[in-house]
């Protein structure tokens, strides 16, 4: 039987962003309301402006969903789901965090381990706007956001059942 608090066992989401950015902080935004629910098999983490401290996730969990913000020159709010396993797969312009994704990305296959990477980008217009709060137009899509991280959270719990069985 499996162990259940295993992490190996479990789907991590994790949104990343910078909360006194405005809307570069979207990532830690949408993690703070998905902790707030009971989302079976799924462990949710704040990773905050992201940093080598993040690497002890990307290490312990074999599914990881993350939501960050992006500078990609698409229209704000635009949602999209990228299956990156290589860092030049990520956004050409990440937002602004210490130690970006594709640095971890870079720093976890030196170590031999990759993690099934799921990645919500959601563009935004700016991160030199400073606040804690979400600009209007990217508060409007959260629920949006949201339903699409929990659908996926879903498709990989089933997944992941079929596998084991």
């Amino acid at each position: 039987m499996q162990n259940q608090n295993d992490p190996s066992q479990k789907i991590l989401i994790m949104g990343v962003g910078n909360w006194l950015m405005r809307d570069e902080g979207v990532g830690v935004h949408a993690a703070e309301q998905l902790a707030h629910l009971d989302i079976k098999g799924v462990d949710v983490v704040d990773g905050g402006t992201g940093g080598f401290h993040l690497l002890e996730y990307f290490e312990r969990y074999e599914r990881i969903i993350l939501v960050d913000a992006t500078l990609d020159g698409l229209t704000p709010g635009t949602i999209r789901l990228i299956r990156p396993k290589y860092a030049q797969d990520y956004p050409p312009s990440m937002s602004t965090h210490d130690i970006g994704l594709k640095d971890l990305v870079c720093s976890i296959q030196l170590l031999g381990k990759q993690p099934d990477i799921h990645l919500f980008v959601v563009s935004i217009e700016s991160v030199q706007e400073q606040g804690v709060t979400l600009t209007d137009k990217i508060k409007a899509i959260m629920p949006e956001l949201l339903n699409k991280v929990i659908a996926q959270a879903a498709t990989l719990r089933r997944e992941l059942s079929q596998q084991r069985a």
